[in-house]
């Protein structure tokens, strides 16, 4: 375990004590997250978030998923968090994943029994769609980066990646789309190259939506022939070339240094080395 000094909201400086993930499966803990037991049997933690899981979502299931968040958050994989106050944000948030077999599995839960208290920077996922194989599209890559941007990235700079329309972020996506839009357009413009049409996103959920493709595609985890053909009705520039041609813009603040942000796509094989003593102790600065 290693300390790491913050600097958070109104120059308090505290301390965290960021455990280097083993992504060991386990039962459910007691305690504050006692209400997650009812519906769940299986968890690992990863800085702080939780990966919950029902009992028929196999282990390394369980385990990918907490590995591609590793992956995410600690991509130099030195056994800290590459952004401390993105971490933070997560953490102190008690953000999580939940994981059924399918959607019939997480229909039979009833969320409210941890909304109430309190848990609700959460995201759901299927294990028939993690880690499919057979070259199927690996949907950890999506929902494991939404909940880290949505409620990571979001709350550590919120006039930067803040969901809402004005931040530099919300700004990007307008141009992407074409112009600012609170609904779904009936059609978008011709000139937009982000189109996600489901009418049940609303503007926040199209700036992580944005996001996710504008991270992976930059990542190259969008580029395959197949891959660009599948997403084309959605999202345009599926290769890191194209991202950087299309828009600019999103690239460069992806890729500025205060926010290190993932810069190899995450593969779910996490193996951190011990922390570097040579690395900055992670002091940050809150945007």
């Amino acid at each position: 375990m290693f300390l790491l000094p913050l600097v958070l909201v109104g120059s308090i400086e505290t301390t965290r004590v960021w455990e280097v993930p083993d992504l060991k499966v386990g039962p459910v803990p007691g305690d504050r997250l006692e209400p997650f037991q009812a519906g769940f049997t299986k968890y690992a933690n990863v800085f702080g978030v939780h990966v919950f899981a029902t009992d028929r979502v196999p282990d390394e299931k369980v385990r990918h998923v907490a590995a591609v968040m590793a992956e995410y958050l600690d991509n130099d994989e030195d056994g800290t968090p590459d952004n401390p106050l993105v971490a933070s944000a997560l953490a102190d948030r008690d953000a999580y994943m939940v994981m059924s077999f399918d959607e019939r599995g997480i229909e039979r839960i009833d969320p409210d029994v941890w909304f109430r208290e309190g848990f609700d920077a959460g995201q759901f996922q299927f294990a028939l769609e993690t880690a499919p194989g057979n070259g199927a599209f690996d949907a950890t890559l999506e929902e494991v980066l939404h909940l880290i941007t949505a409620h990571g990235w979001a709350n550590a700079y919120p006039a930067i990646w803040g969901e809402r329309r004005g931040t530099e972020v919300a700004t990007c996506l307008d141009r992407a789309r074409g112009g600012h839009f609170v609904d779904v357009p009936r059609r978008y413009p011709e000139n937009a190259w982000f189109t996600y049409d489901d009418d049940t996103c609303e503007y926040r959920c199209m700036v992580t939506e944005y996001v996710y493709w504008a991270v992976t595609s930059l990542l190259g985890g969008q580029s395959s022939p197949e891959r660009c053909e599948d997403i084309e009705h959605e999202w345009r520039p599926c290769s890191p070339e194209a991202v950087k041609k299309q828009d600019p813009w999103i690239v460069e603040l992806i890729q500025r240094p205060e926010f290190n942000f993932p810069t190899r796509l995450p593969d779910g094989h996490y193996a951190p080395a011990t922390a570097d003593p040579k690395k900055p102790t992670g002091t940050v600065t809150p945007r």
